[in-house]
């Protein structure tokens, strides 16, 4: 279907690649979901190219596999596909190579044709109030990645012996960590949550978890599928504010219509909590709104609960009010923080031009750059490092989509030179490869584990046992 949206310039990019001698070689960093739907598109419209996905770790998939939640499991369907498209002849997978500290950007450019960054964005931002590092304060990305096994978090330090805890933060992800919490640990044992995280949450004493969000509801980022997996959690009452919804249900048949479905199941379960009644035993998820932290309050180093500034809106129309902090405070005590306000992207190397919004400059996905020569190979980003940390996969799938469009179209004007690509880049290494039959063991090994469970997998942590594994 992708080639019959092709314009006219791309149809004879390709009819021209494909009568010369020229193979191009393009390289892909970043195996998550943009660079693997980018490398998609281009095998599908170039028909003789080369192209090679390089990623840090030692293991494919990125965010697909350490970012989404672990009783989602149809969400990573896209696996399927991006596994066909690894093993056909002309698509190669390098794991365990970090752009910047094992190869440089310039180094890389010498042998390709082209080449495309998507390697996401991995760190947290942070709110930059006071006492923020205190002890129990927690990126939600490292809470993630601590149930989904990312070797960076195995060792995370999380204390889940208080009774109360907040997220601090309204999106997807937020919802995630407070569902992981809150779910009933029987339903957990059937996904591919880590072995340790799965027993950590088993003697969690938390029952009551706050979402706080700066904004209404009429504002809030999260889908209204998260939702309705959280409201619908058994042994949890979901417990909202009657005064943080004035006036919402007068403008609701003015919204747009996922805006409005979302907005009515929330009204939906104000009303419904209203005729429930509350057992001790019973856990309670609350969110509230128009509140933002002023600051953290520590007790022996550890947080004890957030100072919370309360907003209000200003202006005419409900749906278009503008959030203003006044002079009021709240103090909302809890034992644990979750910060999850966004993602940034790191500055891989030091050849990279970011701008104001913590992107890689670039105009539709082509690289902006002061200058560059014909014996370097043009460089494109896509996905979050180019987009910035937003959307879901299929937000993702779009943009590497057109991104790989643009490379297509690109390429009839290279210069025909012929690079020797991950063979010339070979040479500059010195660290081990996983390849992807080094993945395809780590894979096999991690399945088997897994069955000792009744798991899906479970999943190795250790990069030094992938490598053992992969190089068996």
């Amino acid at each position: 279907m992708f080639r019959t949206s092709m314009n006219k310039t791309v149809r004879f990019a390709v009819r021209q690649l494909c009568s010369t001698s020229h193979v191009p070689h393009v390289c892909v960093v970043g195996a998550g979901p943009a660079g693997f739907y980018a490398a998609m598109h281009l095998a599908k419209n170039i028909n003789s190219i080369k192209i090679d996905i390089i990623e840090k770790l030692p293991v494919p998939f990125g965010l697909v596999r350490y970012g989404v939640a672990p009783d989602h499991p149809e969400v990573k369907n896209c696996i399927n596909q991006f596994t066909k498209l690894a093993k056909q002849k002309n698509i190669n997978f390098y794991g365990n190579i970090t752009l910047g500290q094992d190869i440089t950007l310039s180094k890389l450019r010498q042998h390709y044709d082209a080449i495309l960054l998507t390697y996401g964005a991995e760190e947290d931002r942070t709110l930059s109030i006071e006492n923020e590092t205190a002890r129990n304060i927690i990126a939600a990305r490292n809470f993630v990645g601590w149930y989904n096994g990312h070797p960076r978090d195995k060792n995370l330090k999380v204390d889940l012996s208080g009774n109360k805890a907040a997220i601090i933060g309204q999106g997807n992800v937020a919802l995630d960590v407070a569902r992981i919490l809150l779910s009933p640990i029987d339903q957990l044992k059937k996904t591919d949550i880590t072995e340790y995280a799965l027993q950590a949450i088993s003697e969690s004493k938390i029952n009551e978890l706050y979402l706080v969000g700066r904004r209404g509801p009429l504002q809030v980022a999260f889908t209204i599928k998260e939702l309705r997996e959280q409201l619908k959690l058994k042994n949890c009452q979901t417990i909202w504010r009657e005064n943080d919804f004035i006036g919402v249900e007068d403008v609701v048949n003015n919204l747009q219509r996922p805006r409005k479905r979302l907005t009515e199941l929330m009204l939906k379960s104000l009303k419904e909590q209203k005729s429930q009644t509350c057992s001790a035993h019973e856990k309670t998820f609350r969110p509230i709104f128009f509140r933002s932290p002023n600051k953290f309050l520590v007790n022996n180093g550890s947080v004890s609960g957030i100072e919370l500034t309360c907003n209000k809106l200003v202006g005419d129309k409900l749906e278009d009010q503008k959030c203003v902090a006044t002079e009021d405070k709240e103090i909302l005590n809890c034992n644990l923080v979750f910060r999850s306000i966004g993602y940034k992207s790191i500055k891989a190397d030091e050849a990279l031009v970011f701008n104001s919004s913590g992107c890689v400059s670039n105009e539709n996905g082509r690289v902006i750059e002061d200058h560059t020569t014909e014996e370097l190979a043009k460089l494109y980003v896509a996905g979050w490092l180019g987009t910035g940390p937003a959307g879901v996969i299929i937000h993702t799938m779009s943009n590497a989509f057109q991104v790989a469009k643009n490379i297509c179209s690109d390429l009839q004007t290279g210069t025909g030179s012929h690079r020797d690509g991950f063979d010339g880049v070979r040479k500059h290494l010195n660290i081990p490869i996983v390849d992807w039959n080094g993945w395809e063991k780590i894979d096999k090994y991690e399945v088997d584990q897994g069955k000792k469970s009744d798991k899906p997998r479970e999943k190795v942590t250790c990069i030094n046992k992938m490598l053992d594994i992969a190089t068996k």
